[in-house]
Parts: C-alpha cells; structure tokens; sequence
C-alpha cells in the first residue's frame, strides 16, 4: 500500500492519532499455505523468519477458533520490508483470508478484520482492500471511493530502517505538525466527484521528519523527480518513495531507468478491493 494521505491528529495516552487514505497496489510477496499437523512457516528471506506477522495471524486464528489442523506457509518476500509500503501487515492479512478458507474456521469478513487490529494495526486496512480511510490508529478502517486508474513507480532507498523506525518517526513529530483532518477531508472530496486527488493533496506528515531519519532521503527524491518529471512522496512511514504516473507505459520506463542507474524501483498499480482478494485465495 501506499498512504495517499497521513495525518496525525494528536497524540494520546497510548498510541497517535491518525487520519489517513490508503492505496492497495499490485506489487505483492508470495504466500503458499499446505495442510500440516502443526505450524511451520518458511521464508525466502532467513532474517524475516523472526517475529513475523506471517505465523502469529496464523496462531491467532488457530487458537481463536480451536483448530486442531495446522499449515506449512511459505513467504516468497518481494515487498521491501521495513519500507513504508506494509508488507509485512499485508502477509498477515493474506494469511487470515487463506487459513479461514483452508481450515473452514467460519470467521466473517468483520471478524477476520477486528483479528486482524489484535495483529497490527495495517492489517485490517489490507483485509478491506482498495481506497479505505484509516482512523484511530489505523485499525478502524471504512472504504472509500475507488481511486481512478492510478499507476505508480516506487523507488527503494540504499539507506537502511533505523530499528524501531515507526515509533521513531513518531517520537519526532513535533505538536505544531499535527493537522485536524482537512486534507484528508478534501482528497475524499475529490474521490466522491471524480475518483481523482489533486497532487497538493497528497500530504504525509512524516515528509516533515524524515530527512533527518533517513540518510540520503534527499538526493533519492530528487532522482525519483528527475527521472518521472514527478513529484516524489513518502510511502507511509518511509524510507521508500513513489510517484504517481499517467499510464503503465510511463511506470515501467521510469522503474526500468532506475534499474539501469543500479537502484531498486518497481512499477505498479492501484487495485481495488475486488483484485485484493482475490488474488490472496
């Protein structure tokens, strides 16, 4: 997913809160689920084996609903994780969908989603699918307007995530960044009349912090603005950045000039709830 648009509201006793528009895209990792006695997941990245969102949805779903079955699920990672762009919450949610039809759990659709927020907080975002607004902490989550056929070049940055990025960045917001919801009131305007957000609407609060987090951020979004004659964004909580292009043709030139400059980029779309899916059973 990319965040279109993300606020933060204030900050409470416990968590931020958030007002954002979220993106499903098309650009995927790999889940297979086979029947087992047991849990057993495997990954095609050895260091992501640990504390993975991946066999805690699937312990969780096992538990809640007193499957005696298990499942070997394997990751096929392509998804820069640690990246900005959700990965890991979308694995999760992928594997609730899977498992539920697998096992013949039961869950609906809503409580496959309040699951989902006992995991993290993007997971339910990724269970809805499309164009959905996140309140509270992300995990209230209510699906808006489909967005127009979008099509987008995200570019990978060299520099690593800080351990612990997300609650870093959120430790560097400051109170007068803080905003009281009005862009994304005005982008799901645009969505209702037209399916279409203004580019001076796409705002990202952590734009404001993220140059001091991530080492080079600045030299990367200039690349990614040269390259696309774009403007490049934050994806949710950074390193990764995106541009928003008019046609298929225009992301996988541009994802392919950055491949030939030695960085990592992808082209992808914007899908709706429909693809999301789908493609996850």
């Amino acid at each position: 997913k990319v965040n279109l648009v993300l606020e933060v509201l204030g900050r409470g006793q416990d968590y931020h809160d958030i007002c954002s528009i979220a993106q499903t895209i098309d650009l995927c990792d790999t889940l297979t689920n086979e029947p087992a006695t047991d849990i057993l997941f495997t990954c095609s990245e050895p260091e992501l084996l640990e504390s993975n969102l991946v066999p805690r949805a699937a312990r969780m779903l096992q538990e809640r609903c007193s499957i005696s079955s298990g499942a070997h699920i394997h990751l096929v990672k392509r998804i820069p994780w640690a990246a900005g762009l959700g990965g890991g919450s979308s694995d999760a949610a992928a594997t609730l969908l899977a498992l539920n039809r697998m096992w013949r759990a039961g869950l609906s659709h809503e409580q496959l989603v309040a699951l989902g927020a006992e995991i993290g907080s993007d997971v339910p975002l990724f269970l809805v699918g499309g164009t959905v607004l996140l309140e509270g902490r992300g995990e209230r989550v209510r699906r808006l307007p489909n967005l127009a056929e979008t099509h987008l070049v995200i570019l990978v940055p060299h520099t690593p995530s800080p351990t612990g990025k997300t609650g870093l960045m959120y430790g560097r917001l400051r109170p007068e960044m803080f905003t009281r919801g009005q862009f994304v009131r005005a982008a799901s305007f645009a969505l209702e009349r037209g399916g279409h957000i203004p580019e001076a609407l796409l705002f990202n609060v952590f734009e404001k912090v993220a140059g001091d987090v991530f080492e080079g951020l600045t030299e990367d979004r200039a690349l990614l603005g040269r390259t696309t004659g774009k403007i490049a964004h934050l994806a949710g909580a950074g390193p990764c950045l995106y541009a928003l292009l008019d046609s298929e043709r225009m992301a996988k030139a541009a994802a392919a000039q950055l491949l030939e400059l030695g960085r990592r980029a992808f082209a992808a779309r914007a899908i709706g709830a429909d693809r999301t899916h789908s493609d996850s059973l």
